[in-house]
């Protein structure tokens, strides 16, 4: 009998896809199908695959192609696989010649050609082709105009911006700026906000109100009111508002949650994050200081982020300390918040004029989970006990801060309709962090030192 082994992620399965599978089939006796999963997909930079890798496993095996089907989860499983399942044949695309020559210490490595015309590709960029537009005066504008170019079926549609000082050439060169955002919205499917904090809401509102898809910075809005005014419009119009927390979407962050909560450091009792960086221009020397954002806004909504998610928003009280640079403009060099919950409590340390170790410390009765800085830019954790030999690292591949992956969280529920299609971010921590965020602009029980 002859074994052959073929892969790949099968997203979208189209005839291009069966009539390899065919031919592979014909190649010999017996037919393997490794389909990557996620994570795997992740860490070869295809990170906007549309369906589950049940859903792709199915719609292989529904060919009836296929002899046997496995998946495939880690670099190098070829060579355990080819091993394993003592396989003759090793077959992929043409579109990978060259790549797995070193197979062939192994097995025989054959290259079949692909159909023409046809591509999972393409038929997510059909699929999708939403108009995206950037709106804000930062250099987070430059980073997303970047990373959308990684996403399949996003286009990048123009860009509004009072001050263009903060763009780079690359965005001014779309000719596409403006500072109209009336003018914006009319040549856009959705739009990605990182405005001021206290332009928001209207620009939220114009937006839902013109069947716009919206992404925007936390807060949402600057008054909790305002946060469920805007999500309820959303669903009335059956349109996506998220919450755009990059950290939220990042894998490593996300399993760590998911890994928190199954109970392997034991009752989670205490959440410590900090959030911090140091302006250019931090001097007291206030007339030369940019205070477009504060600590507060620029950096709670991220520290907050894992204390929610783990301790939920039913937080019993709270106290926040605020050391203030401008108290008219309500800038704050540095606050800590302090929650008291039922059974947990949780701190985080937020700045722009103070610098801390940037680190998240989730406490349990059994061990810790240790998140090094920069936290909010996960790709690393450390899961520690009182035996150390018991400890365990984890790795996960970050591209782009976590931006690519919100972009494809984005896409993906536009394309479902589904508002509650995002597992990373809910409705409820996005009116958390807006009804501290009030309390806080409107000294609300703030202690100022």
């Amino acid at each position: 009998m002859t074994k052959v082994i073929t892969y790949g992620t099968y997203d979208l399965l189209h005839y291009g896809h069966v009539r390899l599978l065919e031919r592979a089939k014909a190649l010999g006796d017996y037919l393997i199908v490794g389909v990557t999963a996620e994570d795997f997909d992740r860490s070869r930079g295809k990170i906007n695959v549309s369906q589950s890798l049940m859903e792709r496993i199915e719609a292989v095996r529904a060919t009836g192609i296929a002899d046997e089907i496995i998946v495939e989860e880690y670099e190098g499983q070829k060579i355990d696989d080819i091993r394993r399942y003592d396989v003759d044949i090793f077959t992929v695309g043409s579109d990978w010649v060259g790549k797995f020559d070193y197979l062939n210490e192994y097995c025989k490595v054959v290259y079949l050609d692909r159909t023409e015309g046809i591509s999972s590709t393409q038929q997510r960029n059909e699929k999708c082709a939403i108009k995206l537009g950037l709106v804000g005066e930062s250099n987070v504008v430059n980073k997303f105009a970047r990373e959308a170019e990684y996403v399949n079926g996003i286009e990048l549609s123009g860009v509004c911006a009072q001050d263009d000082k903060f763009l780079s050439e690359q965005v001014k060169n779309l000719d596409r700026v403006t500072q109209d955002y009336k003018e914006l919205l009319e040549k856009t499917d959705a739009v990605y906000i990182i405005s001021h904090p206290s332009k928001h809401y209207e620009q939220i509102k114009l937006a839902l109100e013109n069947g716009k898809h919206v992404l925007c910075e936390s807060p949402v809005a600057l008054e909790k009111q305002q946060c469920r005014e805007l999500y309820a419009l959303a669903k009335e119009k059956k349109l996506i508002l998220c919450d755009a927390l990059k950290t939220a979407y990042s894998m490593a962050y996300f399993r760590l949650l998911l890994q928190a909560k199954t109970g392997c450091i034991g009752k989670i009792i205490c959440v410590e994050a900090t959030c911090t960086s140091l302006s250019e221009k931090i001097e007291e020397n206030e007339q030369e200081f940019d205070f477009s954002w504060n600590s507060f806004c620029s950096w709670a909504p991220t520290a907050m982020l894992p204390v929610f998610h783990l301790l939920g928003t039913n937080y019993k009280k709270r106290n926040i300390v605020t050391k203030l640079l401008n108290e008219e403009k309500h800038y704050d060099l540095f606050t800590k918040i302090d929650f008291v919950y039922d059974d947990a409590v949780a701190s985080i340390k937020v700045g722009k004029g103070v610098k801390s170790e940037g680190e998240l410390i989730i406490s349990g009765t059994k061990g810790y989970i240790y998140v090094p800085a920069p936290w909010w830019k996960t790709d690393y954790y450390e899961i520690r006990y009182e035996n150390a030999e018991n400890n365990t690292r984890h790795f996960y591949q970050l591209d782009g801060e976590g931006i690519r992956y919100e972009l494809v969280t984005f896409v993906k529920a536009i394309e479902s309709g589904n508002i509650k299609s995002n597992m990373y971010m809910d409705e409820e921590i996005s009116l958390a962090i807006s009804k501290l965020v009030e309390e806080f602009e409107n000294d609300i029980d703030i202690t100022k030192i």
